[in-house]
């Protein structure tokens, strides 16, 4: 090992493979049966040119290695040698072990802000690795044979070290084992120490550094100055409460860790007690309560709890200053680093068994029995954890975070329905046990103040956080980035599985949200931490640290919420798939043409909450009723009407409204299949619409899409919608009142003004549409195109995006007003055409903007709001198209099967050609992927809400409307020319299809969105 003396000490720590064990080398050739001293003798021939130096150059393989090393003890012994196990012992953990003194030395010279490097003599595993069995993190510079090509005693050796270091010889401190490697580093002017046994090395450094490298009290440090306490009247009442009469004086450090309630070493005379307190400073509601810390402990101790002796609770704030409680000091070994640094993997495994054991003893303590029935209330303890946490989170927020507002949001919505009552500790990590300084036994658990009657399950999640932070986290190291295999450390869901079979219980499906709970609350007292460490109340150093943690732990939180609504296929039935069926009709009836429905009988799927529906089947019995009747509605009236609506959309009367739609739509609206869309987070009272989910409505929303009519129909279609949803979200009573009830009803309609034919319009901040406040009005300038519905006789409602303030920040230059079409101003120039279709009666228009003045109460949220607005107005709104253009494929894919099936060319039917058959394939494959992330966007949507469901809605946006295209364009092969005619739907469906790869937002941009998410994800 090496250490710097001046002004950096530099320590350098030697690990040497130049000759394994010999005790054991003997223990192995006896139990072989080789001759003794056959492996030593194998490993020094031909000294730095042998097969074993060349070894640890790597100028040979393990294999060139193990053949020829296998050769030389042949010779050597006159036997077979198994070699191969002689390579398994010596990179065993019996042959390769740190000892802990020399790991807690160089955790106190670390601690000094000291450098340390490692120099080994190793070489390759197989499987490429170098193989040296320490924890890297504990050094500064590792320095590899096997890397390097250069061994100890090597000069150069020890001078890559130093170069790497950036420190001089005489700055240094060398130890090791071996003669010839403490000559060669005295030889360049480094202090050396021969290490025969490690406790004399250690204090042989101790006398050389200056300081300590192992603490008389483990974990301890002078107490900080804004945690002093006042010595003299502490020292009279532990007088008075020990009875006793000191003549030495009373001695106080500070535990290094804990940031919440302060904790002190306290000696007096030959007792050894810890005293723990309130930290100073007004605290938050029930926090830090140290009483029921006291109550429990004394509780538990008396079930057989390990945990240290109670003495006296003391709730006289005048004699430190707060009520702090007593109990015996009990010596033992704290664990900080879940990773378990200097120990073997055996002992890491029999350290997270011990813990796991003591954890259930704690949640099998008999409550009666115990006298803590009354320590906490019995049931729904997760609905008021969460309550409390978000009151403790508000009352010391210091700023908005994202991920805190969704969780606060998301938890009361995914509680889990059964949970059992048990002591909890609230706070059980691995540095929270004190474990026997020898063995893996767990002496006491200490820092009881979350502690209370809940659900045990909480505790198991809390207890795996560390799983899920990286090694080098501020507050607490973590095991994200550690091979836990090689280490010999359970994994989170081991860890889970093994607490259930000590407990006795079945597994939990719901482990992902007590997960995202335990992030949630870590989140929540860290920002407390924070708050308090603006005004020095907190007791860790690293306390101010946690300002930019709690971010990053709700992030964690919301991670695992996202993963908890991705238990997708919870409660299905195993028995038998489901099956969807399908109704595809004809769009005019022509004589030859008939309807057809092709279903399969399935049993019905009972999907539990958050559950992804993907068949129809499986819809809850409320909305299972509402799709068949939508699906017969579209038999009966929809379906047998389309001939004479695709006539009116054709006519001279084409840009007035067909009185068969409005006929059409009483009837639905008499049927309860009336304003389906309005997704149930956005009315969760029902007031607007069906209350639907997202993903209920998409099964429902596919039927419709196989109609071109009946969107409309049912109050369902674009840019109704959005505008809708965007009165219920945004606006306010009075706007609703003249606005949402006549769209509602359907006696209105209305459409969206932002694309710009002189801008880039995929780009909404590029729009410059001016709107300028004048006279308690606001006046709009502009000029739009492809507007949708503007045509329309019905039209009432404009919702008009322009820029209020050119000169703020890229994303609130702009703002939504609500313009009524009658306004003077508003000009329309033409109906624009896709493909020479009009889509009358609505149209997309062409339209100036000139002078319009809006009244100012007109404006949605306010001013700078229009693209935070925009992007929520096109949130479900965003996957309608989508939902439609399912079943816009399934119609079309339906068309093509029926057509090959009645045409013969070249001999035989189309459908007999391999052509046909391998695009009938491809497109029933092509709309089952898409229906399937289209569902899986929609239940995203649902969970976690629109924005965290941005990069689902962006990929099946990109997704669907490309393969809708492909479907009906091979559809319209199989028809011929026919295909491209009015006869039949299938050249508006590619229209539409073609239109939504823009009208929806561009391919390029829903591509770059993915991209950048999913960089940004996996970075």
């Amino acid at each position: 090992m090496v250490i710097t003396l001046f002004p950096k000490l530099q320590l350098f720590v030697h690990i040497s493979f130049h000759l394994p064990c010999v005790s054991l080398l003997v223990e192995w050739e006896v139990q072989n049966h080789i001759p003794s001293g056959t492996i030593v003798k194998a490993l020094i021939s031909g000294g730095e040119n042998g097969p074993w130096m060349k070894f640890m150059r790597a100028e040979i393989t393990t294999e060139d290695f193990l053949q020829e090393f296998g050769r030389l003890c042949s010779e050597i012994s006159k036997t077979s040698v198994p070699v191969d196990s002689f390579f398994s012992l010596l990179t065993s953990e019996r042959v390769a072990k740190q000892f802990p003194v020399m790991t807690e030395a160089i955790t106190q010279i670390r601690a000094k802000g000291l450098q340390t490097a490692v120099l080994s003599n190793n070489f390759y595993l197989p499987n490429g690795k170098s193989f040296l069995p320490l924890d890297r993190k504990q050094f500064d510079v590792v320095v590899e044979s096997c890397l390097e090509g250069v061994c100890k005693p090597d000069p150069r050796m020890y001078k890559l070290c130093l170069e790497r270091l950036g420190r001089q010889p005489s700055e240094s401190i060398f130890l090791d084992d071996l003669g010839p490697n403490l000559k060669a580093a005295a030889s360049l002017g480094i202090h050396t120490i021969k290490v025969d046994d490690p406790e004399t090395a250690v204090k042989e450094l101790e006398t050389l550094l200056g300081f300590p490298l192992r603490m008389a009290v483990p974990n301890t440090r002078p107490v900080r100055k804004t945690m002093e306490i006042p010595k003299d009247a502490l020292e009279k009442y532990l007088k008075d409460l020990l009875g006793i009469q000191p003549t030495g004086p009373l001695e106080l450090l500070q535990f290094d860790h804990g940031q919440s309630n302060p904790t002190y070493y306290v000696k007096l005379a030959n007792h050894q007690l810890v005293l723990r307190k309130k930290p100073p400073g007004t605290l938050l509601p029930s926090a830090h309560a140290v009483e029921r810390e006291f109550r429990i402990m004394k509780a538990l101790g008396n079930a057989g709890v390990p945990v240290p002796k109670v003495l006296d609770l003391c709730e006289d704030s005048s004699v430190v200053g707060t009520p702090f409680y007593l109990m015996e000091y009990c010596p033992g070994r704290i664990y900080k680093d879940p990773s378990l640094p200097g120990l073997e993997p055996s002992q890491r495994r029999a350290i997270y068994t011990a813990m796991n054991r003591v954890l259930c003893k704690i949640h099998s303590v008999d409550l009666k029995a115990a006298g803590l029935e009354d320590y906490g209330k019995h049931g729904d303890y997760l609905a008021r954890q969460v309550q409390t946490w978000i009151k403790q989170y508000r009352a010391s927020e210091t700023s908005t975070i994202p991920a805190m507002e969704r969780l606060i949001e998301w938890l009361p919505l995914h509680l889990p329905r059964q949970q059992r009552t048990t002591v909890v500790h609230g706070d059980f990590r691995l540095d929270n046990l004190l474990f026997h300084p020898e063995t893996a036994e767990v002496l006491a658990v200490l820092d009881w103040e979350l502690s209370t009657l809940g659900d045990p399950l909480a505790d198991v999640a809390y207890n795996c956080l560390a799983h899920y932070l990286p090694s080098g986290f501020p507050i607490q190291p973590g095991l994200s980035d550690c091979d836990l295999t090689e280490l010999g450390i359970p994994t989170a869901e081991d860890y889970f599985r093994m607490y259930c079979l000590h407990m006795g219980i079945p597994p939990i499906e719901n482990w992902n949200f007590y997960m995202a709970f335990s992030f949630f609350r870590i989140a929540a007292i860290l920002q407390g931490v924070y708050k308090r460490s603006l005004t020095g109340q907190a007791s860790s150093a690293t306390a101010k640290q946690t300002g930019k943690l709690t971010e990053f732990m709700s992030n964690l939180a919301w991670d695992f919420a996202i993963k908890e609504g991705f238990q997708i296929f919870k409660e299905m039935p195993a028995t038998k798939p489901l099956m969807r069926s399908h109704h595809t009709w004809s769009l005019l009836r022509t004589p030859g043409t008939r309807s057809y429905v092709t279903s399969t009988d399935s049993s019905p799927a009972h999907a539990s909450k958050g559950a992804l529906i993907f068949s129809p089947e499986g819809l809850p019995h409320r909305v299972r009723e509402l799709y068949q009747k939508l699906k017969e509605f579209m038999e009966r009236h929809v379906y047998p009407a389309e001939p004479e609506l695709q006539r009116h959309q054709v006519s001279a009367e084409r840009w007035t409204p067909s009185p068969l739609v409005e006929d059409l739509k009483e009837k639905a609206k008499a049927e309860g299949l009336w304003n389906l869309f309005l997704p149930l987070e956005t009315d969760p009272e029902k007031k607007y619409g069906a209350g639907l989910t997202n993903m209920e409505y998409a099964h429902l929303c596919e039927v419709m899409g196989t109609s071109l009519y009946a969107p409309e129909i049912f109050n369902c279609s674009a840019p109704d919608t959005g505008n809708m949803e965007l009165l219920v979200r945004y606006g306010t009573e009075e706007q609703k009142a003249r606005w949402l009830i006549p769209l509602l009803e359907g006696k209105a309609r209305s459409c969206f003004a932002m694309t710009e034919p002189q801008v880039a319009s995929s780009d909404a901040t590029n729009i410059e549409s001016s709107i300028r406040e004048e006279d308690g009005f606001y006046v709009i300038n502009g000029h739009k195109w492809w507007i949708t519905g503007i045509l329309d006789p019905r039209c009432q409602l404009c919702v008009f995006m322009g820029k209020t303030d050119p000169h703020a920040p890229r994303h609130q230059q702009q703002s939504i007003l609500l313009v009524p079409m009658d306004t003077p101003g508003i000009k329309i120039i033409r109906p624009l055409t896709v493909y020479g279709l009009e889509d009358a009666p609505g149209g997309h228009g062409e339209v100036l903007f000139e002078q319009v003045c809006v009244p100012k109460e007109n404006i949605i949220l306010g001013p700078g709001r229009g693209f935070e607005i925009a992007q929520g107005r096109l949130g479900p709104g965003r996957i309608h198209h989508c939902m439609r253009l399912i079943g816009c494929s399934e119609r079309a894919l339906a068309l093509m099967k029926a057509r090959v099936k009645s045409r013969v060319a070249f001999g035989k039917p189309l459908v007999e050609q391999g052509t046909v058959l391998a695009d009938i394939a491809l497109s029933r494959v092509e709309i089952e992927q898409a229906r399937l992330l289209v569902l899986k966007a929609a239940h995203v949507m649902d969970v976690v809400g629109n924005k965290a469901a941005a990069l689902d809605i962006a990929m099946i946006k990109m997704v669907a409307p490309s393969m809708a295209s492909r479907v009906i364009d091979r559809a319209i092969q199989a028809f011929g020319a026919a295909g491209l005619s009015s006869n039949y739907p299938l050249a508006q469906f590619f229209a539409g299809a073609r239109a939504l790869r823009f009208a929806d937002g561009p391919d390029e941009v829903h591509r770059a969105a993915v991209a950048k998410m999913e960089l940004k994800h996996h970075s």
